[in-house]
């Protein structure tokens, strides 16, 4: 699996394919990836990168999808005080906020 996150998006628009793009954009307290890690997700369910090391990225995916058909960009949040971060495996003591938006 190709790191090149952008590059792969880029692929993946060449090819016809819809795609989105997720950032960490802040964290606070213990967190799996840093500030800048980036998820690509195309139409396909196909992904590249990583924002959480696996948990919390089902969740991401899950937007990320709907974002592509056509739904607004979204900033989601996940940490332990929020109830979904549970249900998503975030019990690493942090909080994270992910921008996910769609890819033109």
């Amino acid at each position: 699996m190709s790191d090149d996150v952008l590059g792969t998006i880029q692929s993946w628009r060449a090819e016809g394919k819809r795609a989105a793009l997720a950032t960490v954009i802040n964290t606070w307290g213990s967190s799996p990836r840093p500030v800048g890690s980036q998820l690509g997700i195309a139409e396909d369910g196909a992904m590249v990168g990583s924002v959480s090391g696996g948990c919390i990225e089902g969740a991401v995916v899950t937007e990320a999808l709907d974002i592509i058909e056509g739904a607004p960009a979204k900033l989601l949040t996940f940490g332990v005080s929020n109830e979904q971060a549970w249900d998503v495996g975030l019990a690493c003591g942090g909080t994270v906020e992910v921008y996910v938006e769609a890819i033109p």
